[in-house]
């Protein structure tokens, strides 16, 4: 054993978010690396996911400005429209520059890439078949899964086809070849509001179906609410506590049968947009044959070290099965990457405060505990509000709808959550994953100065709010 040769010290399967913060941190620390990825480097975010979607949203955000812009004084300006082409092609632009940084990335830190499925043979040798049908084998001291997830079509009666047949993915919708005239969305949460968002923008008329009684139920049910009503007055057809039972294909399209409580209607509309569901990329891999035990949703991990049940092996991401976020599978990378080079001093993940975002526009945000989730685990709750309509940034900006919530212990002052729905809320959330994260209390919180005029202004107003004394409160 002592001779045995190998490839790489790490070998990490899967190039997405994860997958190439794990490779190029290895090399960082001195490990030889290769990954393998069988699709484009980035994995799902960077090519069918976070990021083209994003570039879509910035596009129809800025056509929606550009349609308001006589309220800041500009004139002959109101007629804006999209070059759908141009729109595509702008996505298409920013995902192939994205996605060529991490091959420089990779060239730079001396991570060996290459392409093709990876197989197990043994727990250290893994066969990759490339495109072609070529086969090559490789040996590794330690592996990272960071294979990541892929869409999944629900169990929905008439919902067994496929692009065109106008049955459409995420996957799909970032690559929309048209702009349909109609689309019912399935599914509430980030990926269905946010497609929402962009086709009711591209003038696409949009029904929103959602089966809980609020949009992204996962976070505090003020923001669901409050995005809702934005949703609408945007123009979408917002459908909470519904299903739809059955789809049934026309000859231009579908009819969707949404069903609430005891009634059912029936919409007809030319594209249905999945917004929910996801699977583990796990298939073929020999995974279970090699000692990798697998649940319900994914590999299975033994402890915090992010190992699996074969002790070389580790895995990230959504290939866990458990928090389906890009920037959770980067931090996940690092630490597997510290606990294999340096067992000794083994990192792990802080899971109570990972910030949450929808980016739709107003934009949602969400860190640590909602205020029912605080209740329900014992805590005397106390919470502060904060409207961004009454600050002069906002109303210059022209962006004063939305409003900031914290959610804090009442004895102490402990913040507990803090939640948002607004302009670049995205961005302001993370004074509240700092604060959490050092466990911060009201009266800390109301001593931090902030630059006037800002958006994150109505932070520390929810601050003092929940302390009982807001400066602007009437």
């Amino acid at each position: 054993m002592a001779n045995e040769q190998f490839d790489a010290d790490i070998i990490v399967i899967g190039a997405g978010p994860g997958g190439y913060y794990a490779a190029i941190r290895a090399a960082q620390m001195g490990a030889s690396v290769i990954c393998v990825e069988k699709e484009y480097l980035g994995g799902t975010c960077l090519n069918v996911g976070c990021v083209p979607s994003k570039a879509m949203i910035a596009s129809v955000e800025m056509l929606n400005k550009a349609k308001k812009a006589e309220s800041f004084g500009l004139k002959k300006i109101d007629k804006a429209e999209m070059d759908f082409d141009a729109f595509m092609k702008r996505k298409e632009k920013i995902v192939l520059a994205e996605r060529g940084g991490v091959g420089m990335l990779f060239k730079k830190r001396g991570v060996k890439h290459v392409e093709g499925f990876a197989k197990f043979i043994d727990a250290n040798t893994i066969s990759v078949t490339a495109k072609d049908g070529t086969e090559s084998k490789y040996r590794g001291k330690n592996f990272i899964l960071a294979t990541g997830s892929s869409v999944v079509h629900l169990p929905v009666p008439g919902l067994e086809g496929g692009r065109e047949d106008g049955v459409w993915t995420s996957d799909d919708a970032v690559s929309a070849p048209f702009v349909p005239d109609s689309m019912v969305v399935l599914g509430g949460g980030a990926v269905g509001c946010e497609f929402s968002y962009v086709f009711n923008g591209l003038g696409s008329k949009v029904t929103l179906v959602e089966m809980m009684p609020t949009l992204v139920n996962i976070m505090d049910e003020d923001l669901g609410v409050e995005l809702g009503k934005q949703l609408s007055r945007q123009g979408i057809d917002v459908r909470t506590g519904a299903t739809i039972d059955k789809v049934e294909k026309t000859k231009k399209g579908w009819k969707a049968h949404i069903k609430k409580g005891t009634e059912t209607e029936v919409i007809e509309t030319q594209v249905v947009l999945l917004g929910v569901g996801r699977k583990a990329n796990i298939e073929g891999m020999n995974l279970e044959g090699i000692g990798v035990k697998l649940h319900r949703r994914g590999v299975e991990i033994v402890d915090d070290t992010l190992r699996t049940h074969v002790p070389n092996i580790y895995a990230i991401g959504d290939v866990t099965g458990r928090i389906q976020l890009a920037h959770v599978a980067q931090q996940e990378g690092l630490a597997a990457v510290n606990n294999i080079l340096k067992p000794d001093s083994p990192k792990t993940v802080d899971y109570r405060h990972v910030p949450n975002v929808v980016y739709t526009s107003p934009e949602v945000a969400s860190v640590g505990m909602s205020e029912s989730e605080a209740k329900s685990k014992g805590y005397d709750v106390v919470v502060g509000r904060s409207r961004f309509a009454i600050f002069a940034k906002a109303m210059a900006a022209n962006e004063t709808e939305g409003f900031v919530k914290v959610v804090a212990e009442k004895k102490y002052g402990e913040v507990l959550g803090l939640h948002m729905v607004g302009g670049h809320v995205s961005d302001l959330l993370h004074e509240g994953v700092v604060a959490l994260v050092h466990e911060a209390t009201l009266e800390s919180m109301e001593t931090v100065i902030h630059a006037h005029p800002t958006m994150a202004e109505a932070i520390i107003e929810a601050f003092e709010d929940a302390a009982g004394h807001a400066i602007h409160k009437m």
